[in-house]
């Protein structure tokens, strides 16, 4: 009530409005500043943690490199005999001081993964068997130095990483494995990249892509799953580089940078809170508040002064208004203030003036209504304060087909239907108690034939303000309409009742994405089976369809989508392979609108996976066909000229097979090759192609190998091979293999030219007495290039 006083007063007013433009004004420059600080304070704080992140990754892959390098040089020293390499081997690990410095630990195992020597001796790993650990393995099976995936040691059970490379003799026999462990929680470079800042609560993280905590500056977490509800985390596993906005997990908002590392299948990821890296505009902020209150605090109370001033003539001319309205006062009100006053006092006295015309004129204007609402298409009656009909107008008589002699001196309410009268006599008694225009809708009795008429009823009080006259009603006829509105309503069910029933999922979508409309199977779709209208459908999925990834905007501003494949995921995290159809309705005007139809796409993919599957690979193996194994063999071909070490090519031909099947059946002869096709599998490096060429024919792609390595390769096969027996009926069933190996170069002329040349080593090899390997050399022209 006070505030109503207080705003009752002009003064007032202008002085609020006063404070209010200053507010507003003032606001909408600090709002612009700060959009504008905001978005140049992010673009600096993407483009900091952005190269924070390239360095620190650039730096580590550097530091992993050094090391495996290093190690790497430190084996190729060890070429000994194997017993001289047992016996000497705490002499050799206590002399290499260099790795000491570079490794938290030096481990040097056997060829079974007994470790014969470490440094530190405290760590008493000495006579310890790790064969099982995944380091070991792949560096024994691959020969090649390893990067390994981080592990639980069994000193202390303390996190680390191994970095691992073979040691070969003097005949390149491979004879033992030297490895470096590094602690990740240790004093080493790991802890020193780990502290890493930026500003004051900024930090840097580093994680493998199958998803472990390797080192975490906030919270000093080593060998922890990462916590994947970030979308950026998931998308880094998946090898996604570059920087976004994002939430960690106690709802900070960040930004974070992510970059991939080239030597190991881990990534970097810097993360500095918004939050600071916006400190100086809220800094800003805070002293412009400081300042507008001083302002507001000077400008309210002059402003009060300069309009109480400026209105103290338009309260004098209040008074005097009164008084003339009251009788006391005969004479014309004064003109006197500004300009405004002025014309006010002037207009008073020429409405006195005119008061009497005015009143003159009523009656003639009340005989103008009468005659306009002859011509009125609505019903139009007029009553008393009884309710007795005075008035109605011809569309009136059409609507109830009753003359207007008949209608008068009756009241109104005899006109509505007998089961609708007493809640309309109820409700038009409320409305008139309130001093509010009534609003109903129910029948009308007629003359035609008893037909009832539905009609939209408004009645409104007129008179003076001393006392009531009576009512206006306006009547309009909605029996058609209502009609029409039942049909749509039937119309709607029925196509209600077979969109429930379809499988695809149909939705109706507004600009921003709200839904509309959706079918039972659509609320399947995106996770809400008790419905999903009202929900925001960008915010429930994501969609993703070739390597894209697409927003609302995208939906919005394109065409219409007539099948688009792609994969879905809603907020409860199931995925969907889908086929999605999109229209736009009324697209560019106030009620644009988005028609979606989403089917399930599963099955049809997995038949096209199975059928591409199929066309490449052999189905009794599993391994690569022959066609797969030549589009492979064209690649490498091509690759010849980029490599520094050469690929080498393999084909292996097994010796005795046909006995196995005549003699233990083609059961015993499939077993017999998908245990060999275990073997070659289990034989070669990731980067390496095996196929099943025929029969009992198979080869090997190993790009950039070199010979020596491939032939060693080629004897652990052979020998593997040899080893594999099936029992059967108390006899032994077993093969050998003739295994032919040629370099590629780039002076080959095709396929055909380096297969013939394996195909020559694998025909020598059975020439010699089977179950050998013959290396097949470059023709001397190749040699010579």
């Amino acid at each position: 009530m006070l505030r109503k006083r207080w705003f009752a007063s002009l003064v007032n007013r202008a002085v609020a409005f006063v404070v209010f433009a200053i507010v507003v004004s003032a606001l909408a420059v600090a709002v612009v500043s700060s959009l504008v600080s905001r978005a140049e304070l992010e673009a600096q704080a993407r483009q900091q943690v952005e190269t924070l992140a390239d360095l620190v990754a650039g730096d580590l892959d550097t530091r992993l490199a050094q090391r495996r390098d290093t190690l790497a040089h430190v084996a190729e020293g060890f070429a000994m005999e194997e017993s001289v390499l047992k016996a000497r081997a705490r002499v050799l690990i206590r002399r290499e001081i260099a790795l000491q410095h570079l490794f938290d630990g030096i481990y040097l195992f056997d060829t079974e993964g007994n470790v014969i020597a470490e440094h530190p001796l405290q760590y008493q790993q000495t006579g310890l068997n790790i064969s099982d650990r995944q380091y070991f393995r792949q560096t024994s099976n691959q020969l090649t130095p390893v990067i390994s995936e981080p592990y639980v040691s069994n000193y202390q059970d303390r996190p680390a990483i191994m970095m691992t490379a073979p040691v070969f003799d003097h005949r390149q026999r491979f004879i033992g494995v030297l490895g470096g462990a590094i602690y990740l929680a240790g004093d080493n470079f790991m802890q020193e990249i780990s502290g890493v800042r930026i500003g004051n609560t900024g930090y840097v993280g580093i994680a493998t892509r199958s998803g472990v905590t390797l080192a975490h500056g906030r919270t000093g977490e080593t060998m922890t799953k990462l916590r994947l509800e970030n979308p950026v985390l998931r998308d880094a596993i998946s090898g996604f580089e570059g920087t976004a906005r994002t939430e960690n997990q106690e709802g900070i908002t960040t930004i974070m940078s992510v970059q991939q590392m080239s030597q190991v299948p881990w990534f970097v990821a810097a993360i500095w809170p918004v939050k600071e890296a916006y400190a100086p505009v809220s800094r800003l902020e805070e002293t412009f508040a400081q300042v507008l209150l001083i302002v507001i605090l000077v400008a309210a109370p002059l402003a009060l002064l300069v309009f109480r001033r400026l209105m103290a003539p338009l309260r004098k001319l209040g008074f005097q208004i009164s008084e003339r309205h009251l009788g006391i006062r005969t004479e014309p009100v004064d003109v006197a203030g500004g300009s405004e006053i002025r014309q006010v006092a002037e207009t008073f006295n020429t409405v006195m003036e005119e008061r009497d015309e005015v009143m003159a004129s009523l009656a003639e204007r009340e005989a103008f209504f009468r005659s306009l609402t002859q011509s009125a298409p609505i019903g139009i009656i007029q009553t008393d304060v009884l309710g007795r009909i005075e008035f109605v107008n011809p569309a009136f008589e059409r609507i109830v087909g009753i003359d207007a002699n008949d209608l008068l001196h009756t009241p109104l309410v005899e006109g509505v239907y007998e089961e609708d009268r007493a809640s309309a006599v109820e409700d038009w008694r409320e409305a008139l108690r309130k001093n509010a225009v009534f609003l109903g809708r129910f029948r009308l009795n007629t003359r035609r034939d008893q037909q009832l008429v539905w009609a939209d009823v408004m009645t409104a009080i007129f008179g003076t303000e001393e006392r009531t006259l009576g009512t206006i009603t306006v009547v309009r006829d909605i029996t058609h309409e209502l009609e029409v509105e039942a049909e749509l309503a039937e119309e709607q069910e029925r196509a209600d009742s077979i969109l429930g029933v379809l499988q695809e999922g149909v939705l109706m979508l507004d600009v921003d994405g709200v839904i509309r409309y959706a079918n039972e199977a659509a609320c399947g779709f995106l996770g809400l089976p008790e419905g999903c209208e009202q929900a925001n459908f960008f915010e429930r999925v994501s969609i993703e369809s070739e390597n894209r990834r697409w927003e609302s905007d995208d939906f919005l501003r394109s065409a219409d989508v007539d099948s688009l494949y792609a994969t879905m995921r809603n907020s409860r995290g199931r995925t969907f392979d889908v086929d999605l159809t999109m229209l736009h309705l009324r697209r560019g005007g106030a009620h644009h609108q988005l028609i979606l139809v989403i089917r399930d796409d599963s099955e049809r993919r997995r038949e096209e996976e199975r059928l591409s599957w199929e066309a490449t690979h052999d189905s009794l193996t599993g391994l690569m066909n022959r066609r797969a194994f030549n589009s492979s063999l064209v690649k490498c071909l091509g690759d010849a000229s980029k490599k520094t070490v050469a690929s080498v090519l393999m084909l292996i031909d097994l010796d005795y097979f046909k006995p196995v099947n005549d003699e233990g059946g083609h059961l015993m002869g499939d077993d017999l090759l998908g245990r060999l096709s275990d073997l070659l599998r289990a034989s070669v490096r990731q980067s390496d192609t095996v196929a099943r060429l025929g029969g009992d024919e198979f080869g090997i792609i190993l790009p950039a190998c070199g010979l020596e390595r491939a032939v060693e390769l080629a004897e652990t096969i052979r020998r593997g091979i040899e080893s594999i027996r099936i029992e059967q009926d108390d006899k032994s069933f077993g093969v050998t293999a003739s295994i032919g190996l040629t370099e590629m170069s780039e002076a080959d002329s095709g396929p055909r030219e380096i297969m013939a040349r394996a195909d020559e080593g694998s025909y020598a090899a059975k020439a010699r007495g089977r179950n050998q390997v013959v290396t097949v050399p470059l023709p001397p022209q190749d040699q010579l290039v």
